[in-house]
């Protein structure tokens, strides 16, 4: 754990610092005042915890009582509390909860880019040993992703059911799921297409791919999971509201926190949607790819030790 809080802090640096030093710019007085809080509110904003958040921790922060003396690290610990108080909700362990007869289906969607298919290698890497697994490349339109999802499969040794270029995806997640059950797997991986420039058509293959998995294995998909590129920021809400549109979204991924200093916008997914989080990704490495711990991102985020 302790090495992962170094890589989560490392990982969070383009974030945390914005926002530490936003907080050395803002609290330079011993007094609270309304100029401070406005300045605050500001650099949570542009920090894209969004409106919901930042009004929230703007209310509860204004009513603290601080020493006579305010430092930083004492500034950082209030709102390191408050962020906490929002994010914990998110704060759910990802279970497999394996039916009888059938494998555990986990459908996979997000953008193209977002690093779903790579997510995927990374979640079936952690539950290879435990579980017999097989992947269903469901984004047919786009080769990279097939070769992407094989490539994991070799590294993993896991089965991966593939179609021709272009074919009907919901055809091709009904016989590999019938071959799933058929060969006793445990989970399966489904990666399916996220073309969001055709909004409808995206809704509609996914509605469709989703009531076929149901015909096969009544109550599945089991889990179906968003996968979200932090460096999108507040884009990333319209993601969500898109996706849970076209399927019922159980909870995010979010990846690529290394690479922005929009961190803050899990602050307001929690706040605005409250889906679970069930990983976080600060990095290109196996293990870069962790459970989402509330208190141990906002203290990252806040650049606490």
């Amino acid at each position: 754990m302790t090495d992962w809080l170094s890589k989560l802090g490392f990982g969070l640096k383009k974030s945390s610092s914005k926002i530490s030093n936003g907080l050395s710019d803002i609290f330079t007085k011993q007094k609270i005042d309304s100029q401070t809080i406005d300045s605050l509110e500001e650099l949570l904003l542009t920090s894209d915890m969004g409106i919901q958040a930042t009004t929230k921790i703007i209310n509860n922060f204004s009513i603290r009582k601080f020493d006579k003396e305010i430092d930083n690290r004492s500034v950082k610990k209030a709102l390191a509390d408050e962020l906490t108080q929002i994010l914990k909700p998110c704060e759910q362990e990802f279970k497999i909860n394996k039916p009888q007869n059938a494998p555990f289906v986990i459908l996979m969607i997000g953008v193209n880019g977002a690093g779903k298919t790579t997510t995927i290698g990374k979640l079936a890497a952690r539950l290879k040993d435990k579980y017999q697994i097989s992947f269903i490349a469901g984004d047919t339109f786009r080769a990279a992703a097939v070769e992407q999802l094989e490539e994991w499969g070799k590294k993993c040794q896991i089965r991966i059911r593939k179609g021709t270029s272009g074919c009907d995806a919901a055809g091709l997640c009904y016989d590999a799921l019938q071959e799933a059950v058929k060969e006793k797997d445990d989970v399966v991986f489904i990666d399916a297409a996220g073309r969001l420039q055709n909004k409808i058509g995206l809704m509609d293959e996914l509605k469709k791919i989703t009531k076929v998995i149901n015909k096969v294995i009544p109550q599945a998909p089991h889990a179906v999971i968003l996968t979200l590129d932090a460096t999108t920021g507040q884009n990333a809400l319209a993601q969500i509201k898109t996706f849970k549109e076209a399927a019922q979204v159980s909870g995010l991924i979010i990846t690529k926190l290394d690479g922005t200093s929009k961190g803050g916008i899990l602050v307001a997914m929690a706040q605005e949607t409250a889906l679970p989080v069930y990983f976080i990704g600060v990095g290109e490495q196996l293990d870069d790819l962790q459970p989402f711990n509330a208190q141990a991102f906002a203290d990252s985020l806040l650049g606490i030790d």
